[in-house]
């Protein structure tokens, strides 16, 4: 319930077909909950007909406010990144809900930040690798600048970084100019360039 009332005051009016694909629940759970949200208070209203849904009523709102871009890009890494203790003690499915709660409570800018942030960097492995092209290369993809690797020799390449993985210990980027990934240990020297893509 706490979800579907995210969804509705960030995403305004929608149908309970839309709540139930997004939630992975019936359309009958949709409007049981959206009945017992309305008893507990709540000020859902709901339309009927071809343009009908669901939405909250007199600008109601709760919020976790007070993130900076660069705070809400922080939490969209932290909420990626797969965590050991929560796989061995078998909470996957609790930990994913959590994380799209969590994710759907923050304001536009800050929900599109942190989500743009865990779909860009992918990490399958513990991260622990302290090579300085790493970050560089964090702060293209972010800015989507252009990057030469192999910089100053026979073998250059200009590359339009994409994403990042981790997958184990190796890094790689995501050209995506072709659709390749291209591993660490490809790099060799990086120049990232001011010039967007």
């Amino acid at each position: 319930m706490l979800q579907l009332l995210l969804l509705l005051q960030n995403r305004g009016r929608l149908t309970s077909a839309q709540l139930a694909s997004e939630l992975e629940v019936s359309s009958r759970t949709i409007l049981r909950d959206v009945d017992a949200m309305t008893e507990a208070g709540l000020p859902i209203i709901v339309y009927q007909g071809n343009q009908g849904g669901i939405e909250l009523g007199f600008n109601y709102r709760t919020r976790l406010t007070g993130l900076a871009q660069d705070e809400a890009e922080a939490l969209g890494l932290i909420l990626a990144a797969p965590s050991p203790l929560v796989s061995a003690l078998g909470a996957e499915d609790a930990a994913r809900r959590a994380r799209a709660k969590l994710v759907e409570s923050l304001p536009d800018k800050s929900r599109a930040a942190a989500k743009r942030m865990s779909e860009t960097f992918t990490v399958t492995g513990d991260g622990r690798q302290h090579d300085p092209r790493i970050k560089a290369m964090a702060h293209a993809v972010r800015n989507q600048l252009k990057v030469r690797l192999r910089f100053s020799t026979l073998g250059e390449i200009a590359i339009h970084p994409t994403a990042m993985r981790l997958d184990g210990a190796d890094w790689a980027v995501r050209d995506g100019r072709v659709d390749h990934w291209v591993p660490l240990s490809d790099w060799g020297r990086v120049n990232v360039s001011a010039l967007q893509f």
